[in-house]
């Protein structure tokens, strides 16, 4: 039948993703993933700080990974390999995503959702949300279902924008902790920021994101053309 068929095509194509995919992302150092709407626009200060940060990451010597759509992604990917840095990208074709974003060192193209959350959240020593719609929401769920289960060591996740993120942090912690569904005690790894400095300082050590910073002062004008 034509499902079955469709089963057979899906699990012969996973192995082969999940493999190349290992392969490249061990033979990288540790990245940061960001995660965030493929629909924002070059105009948002959201996708401007995307950029910037990328730029920064850069500069660190840490690789970059996205999803490698476009919007936030694509705003990151340009950032890092802008300043001669890694910048990978995981891609699935998506309406708004039917090609992977021209700002990527490295490119692996799943089949998968499942496949391709697991490769974005496996290798990376820290997460960065931007604000974004279904998908990632979807991809933030991810990460909390993982470290709240132990399924994985904890590793800092940065919500972008405090006032877009707090009402469902609060709906989680209000609703499903006071009726003792999560446990509380093992939210300390989420942290927001409100532009790219207060993300650094999560990620580096405020010590070593005030060097970059003073390093790279410039960065700090640089503005993506989209």
């Amino acid at each position: 039948t034509a499902p079955a068929s469709s089963d057979a095509a899906l699990l012969a194509r996973i192995p082969s993703e999940l493999g190349a995919a290992a392969t490249c992302l061990n033979s990288l150092e540790p990245g940061i993933t960001v995660f965030g709407s493929a629909r924002t626009k070059a105009d948002s200060p959201d996708y401007q700080c995307a950029y910037r940060l990328g730029h920064y990451l850069a500069h660190a010597g840490i690789p970059l990974v996205t999803g490698g759509g476009p919007g936030i992604m694509g705003a990151a990917n340009q950032g890092a390999i802008e300043a001669g840095g890694v910048s990978v990208g995981l891609s699935i074709s998506l309406p708004h995503e039917q090609s992977p974003n021209p700002y990527l060192t490295h490119h692996l193209h799943f089949s998968d959702f499942q496949t391709r959350k697991l490769m974005l959240t496996r290798y990376s020593r820290g997460f960065v949300v931007f604000p974004g719609g279904f998908g990632t929401v979807d991809e933030l769920m991810e990460l909390l279902v993982v470290f709240q289960t132990s399924r994985s060591a904890r590793k800092p996740v940065v919500l972008v924008g405090r006032r877009f993120w707090q009402g469902l942090i609060d709906w989680l912690t209000e609703e499903l902790g006071s009726r003792q569904f999560i446990d509380l005690h093992n939210t300390d790894f989420i942290k927001y920021a409100d532009d790219e400095r207060e993300v650094l300082a999560v990620m580096l050590g405020q010590a070593q994101a005030d060097a970059l910073l003073l390093q790279h002062i410039d960065v700090s004008q640089l503005r993506s053309d989209g």
